[in-house]
């Protein structure tokens, strides 16, 4: 593998994110500002073929799997040609979706030999989703996950936990699990610009595994083993067909192991989801000319743990990550 995707601290980035669109047709409150998120122009938005092309330079130096957020994704009319374009390439294809139309794409995603699909779902109860989303689409969004599994797709729930809203929905999350083969994965509320974010309304993942003990015993518990450079710890409870896990990234950052990259719809290349700092890939990409140098250097300044931001008291300043983007500009 090419040695610019490695960083200094001898981590080696296999693994490219990158958003399609700044639009969704959701208004997730932990994603976007209430009061909606400047998006880019158009014309900034970077084309199919250079979707490809900046895709396609990663790979070449050593990516072996790509995932496609957004935004929602699937909102972007050529969706189907990036889809078909990037599986032309030796690379594992995946995506994030949150499921509003992907019953449209089922056999797109089919013909790209795309397998995994990550679906956003904050609630299992129907006015909560609207409350949180602000959106009714609950109904619709479950259908087609139930929809995604009957069809073979390895599913994976991606569900933002906020305390005195969703956290009572635990349980029910995880009996899920029992009938349905689908992974469901807790992410720890995470700051970012408009979000209001708090600390106090953040459940940790020991909160979550002792509430999953006081109901179902810790002897049902089963701890699976991590994928390499998972970001999440992974669980079961015995005889269940499914999975959960958890994703805590504010109270036990997985930054070690990390080998993630993400390039935002405007063409900007972000080396920590939680770092303000970006380089932009699609100026130098339309004059002509090669971006190797530039990812080269934006890895080499990448911080050894969430963008500098290495203690909880400094995640908790808000000058710091208010620097940042919305979740909704940088692509989940």
């Amino acid at each position: 593998m090419s040695t610019i995707l490695t960083d200094t601290y001898h981590r080696k980035h296999t693994y490219l994110r990158i958003s399609l669109t700044e639009r969704c047709n959701l208004r997730c409150t932990y994603c976007m500002p209430a009061e909606g998120a400047q998006l880019s122009p158009k014309s900034h938005i970077m084309s199919f073929d250079e979707v490809f092309s900046i895709a396609k330079t990663f790979v070449d130096h050593g990516v072996t799997k790509i995932r496609l957020t957004g935004g929602e994704p699937l909102l972007r009319k050529d969706a189907h040609i990036i889809l078909e374009k990037l599986a032309t390439l030796p690379v594992e294809l995946a995506i994030t979706t949150n499921a509003v139309n992907v019953e449209r794409y089922i056999d797109t995603l089919k013909a790209c030999r795309i397998k995994n699909t990550n679906v956003s779902l904050d609630s299992l109860n129907a006015d909560k989703f609207k409350a949180i989303t602000r959106r009714n689409y609950f109904d619709k969004v479950y259908r087609n996950i139930l929809r995604l599994v009957a069809e073979g797709f390895n599913v994976k729930i991606n569900a933002v936990l906020i305390k005195g809203f969703n956290d009572d929905e635990i349980i029910d999350f995880i009996k899920l699990t029992e009938m349905l083969a689908v992974t469901v994965r807790f992410i720890e509320f995470m700051p970012f610009d408009g979000n209001r974010w708090n600390i106090e309304k953040m459940v940790s993942v020991k909160d979550i595994l002792d509430t999953t003990i006081n109901y179902f015993t810790k002897d049902k518990l089963i701890r699976l083993e991590d994928a390499k450079n998972d970001t999440s710890k992974n669980y079961k409870i015995k005889n269940y067909k499914g999975s959960f896990a958890v994703i805590s990234a504010v109270t036990n950052p997985f930054c070690d192991t990390c080998n993630r990259l993400r390039i935002t719809a405007n063409g900007q290349l972000k080396n920590c989801l939680f770092s303000a700092d970006e380089s932009d890939l699609l100026t130098t990409l339309r004059a002509g000319k090669p971006i190797d140098h530039i990812v080269e250097k934006t890895i080499r300044l990448k911080a050894k743990t969430r963008g500098r931001m290495d203690t909880l008291e400094k995640l908790k300043t808000t000058d710091l990550h208010s620097q940042n983007r919305s979740m909704i500009t940088i692509g989940g």
